[in-house]
């Protein structure tokens, strides 16, 4: 039974209960299909309104059964057991009742929804008057004296009186819950049982009206279903139209529109001299001849622009042309640049040959300068650009052999040349090839060249012990380490593969770094290298 279930059925019965309605009560809590302790005491007690002690001593026996610490449970058990000359379980009931007092002298119990404050002289009355039923009256002086000697308040004249009671062999009454007592359920969780809207009901803060200047804010019309026409500034080449005189649809297709109106001019001139418009969300014809440019209001806060202010305009649509290098008889064909050229963040930070009379300009032109400057030099030079944690460029001879070009590059960098590793990229291949100067002896620069120039990708690299490249993966992702042994790579990044841990993992080099990874974050390249590389 779900608990918003049992408690509704529970607030129901409560209710009953205050307005005496004790069948209502009774009918409500017998829906409930899994009863708690508290919903079981309260269908006692309202049995016990009704005069139905058996009913009310089954219902206190469930009540005991879900709760075996419950003392007022014991209370008011031994209460009903009384009234039914049941005085053995009674005195059993006082018993217990006492025992799960925990030696406190009052048990406050509006914590638990029953506004009833249960006290330990309480439950030793009631034990006198179970042994003053059963005439053992010495025995029933002794218990009430020690209840008499007990703290706690609400007793009044109570003990006076029942102790004149004994000494005149009256039997004592017990004592009990009241009437209308009964546990209820906490205010906050009846509270939620009521549907509320979190999310309260719109309001309109801003105006939906086509072309509204926002000059203030105004209830949202009802709005048509239709072509709405766009929001022009004023600056730009208006297409508001005011109609001159009113006009009445006089064919399909054709608007009815007042004088003086404003529509937008959606279409050009047809052949019989009619104009498709905008107005009020729907879309026709006008004559054209009816029709008068209308001046539409700059938006409020927006400056005219034609004249400067200090700030340079914008670039023209049209871009600047490329300086032409100067011509030379050994140059080979200028291309336009590849896929394979890096990004433009890797050219402003170019250490570039340059003049101490001149600034740095780490642009294209000045590598087209530089270009040229070397073609005239010597006559078939190629511009070798280096990618490393930044970008620098040298100048070689096109017959430069590859250890000789790695031993420049070196120098370049400052480190050592055995511990760097070239690479490049094949025409149409986003895969880097590494370019082993020991292994292609004989090869030169001019086999990696094209248009004069060659782009290198250098890394400094552990050298590894005699691992074999199975073949190179390239990274589709960034992949972010997630543990000591993960191999962390960027997008782009080219993966040395050195073996297969399963299907979905695979061990990698990357960066001079060595671990494992996903193998969805990298795809491979049909040509294999199959070739082993010893760094």
């Amino acid at each position: 039974m779900l608990y918003t279930e049992l408690l509704r059925l529970w607030d129901e019965s409560v209710q009953a209960v205050d307005a005496k309605d004790w069948q209502g009560a009774l009918a409500k809590l017998e829906k409930i299909s899994e009863p708690t302790s508290r919903t079981l005491f309260n269908a006692a007690s309202a049995h016990l309104a009704l005069g139905q002690l058996d009913l009310a001593l089954m219902a206190l026996h469930f009540t005991i059964a879900k709760d075996e610490r419950l003392a007022v449970g014991f209370f008011q058990r031994a209460a009903v057991l009384m009234q039914i000359n049941r005085l053995e379980e009674a005195l059993s009931d006082c018993i217990w009742a006492q025992k799960h007092m925990r030696g406190n002298v009052v048990i406050d119990y509006r914590q638990l929804g029953l506004r009833f404050k249960l006290y330990s002289w309480q439950v030793l009355y009631n034990a006198a008057a179970v042994y003053s039923r059963m005439g053992q009256w010495e025995r029933a002086m002794e218990v009430l004296l020690s209840a008499s000697q007990e703290r706690g308040g609400g007793r009044g004249g109570t003990m006076e009186v029942a102790l004149g009671n004994i000494g005149s062999k009256e039997v004592l009454a017990p004592i009990m819950v009241p009437e209308g007592v009964v546990f209820r359920p906490r205010k906050q969780d009846v509270e939620q049982l009521e549907q509320r809207d979190f999310l309260g009901k719109a309001k309109v803060i801003s105006s939906m009206i086509p072309n509204d200047d926002f000059g203030g804010f105004e209830p949202l019309r009802l709005q048509k279903p239709g072509f709405y026409e766009p929001k022009v500034d004023g600056t730009q080449d208006s297409r508001y139209m005011r109609v001159r005189t009113p006009f009445m649809a006089a064919g399909p297709g054709q608007l009815t529109v007042p004088g003086g109106a404003m529509v937008f001019l959606f279409g050009e001139e047809d052949r019989d001299g009619m104009a498709t418009v905008i107005y009020d969300g729907q879309r026709g014809l006008l004559p054209v001849t009816l029709l008068e440019p209308a001046a539409v209001k700059s938006s409020k806060g927006k400056k005219d622009n034609s004249v400067p202010s200090g700030i340079p305009l914008p670039p023209g649509l049209k871009p600047p042309a490329r300086p032409q290098a100067q011509s030379s008889p050994a140059a080979p064909p200028r291309v336009n640049l590849t896929s394979d050229t890096p990004p433009p963040s890797y050219s402003t930070a170019t250490h570039a040959l340059l003049t101490a009379s001149v600034p740095p300009k780490y642009t294209a032109n000045a590598t087209s300068n530089q270009v040229s400057s070397c073609e005239g030099a010597e006559g078939g030079c190629v511009l070798v650009k280096v990618h490393y944690t930044y970008t620098v460029a040298l100048s070689v001879p096109l017959d430069t052999p590859y250890h000789e070009l790695k031993e420049q590059i070196a120098q370049k960098l400052g480190q050592s040349a055995s511990q760097l590793r070239l690479r490049y990229k094949q025409h149409g291949s986003r895969v880097l090839t590494p370019l082993d100067g020991d292994r292609d002896l004989g090869h030169t620069v001019q086999e990696v060249a094209e248009a004069g120039r060659a782009t290198l990708w250098c890394q400094v690299e552990d050298p590894l012990a005699s691992r074999t490249i199975l073949y190179q993966m390239v990274a589709l992702y960034d992949y972010a380490s997630q543990g000591p042994e993960d191999l962390e790579f960027s997008e782009g990044d080219t993966i040395d593969i050195l073996g297969e841990v399963n299907e979905e993992w695979l061990e990698g080099h990357c960066a001079g770094n060595i671990g494992i990874f996903p193998s969805c974050f990298a795809y491979r390249e049909n040509d294999i290298i199959n070739q082993s590389s010893h760094l």
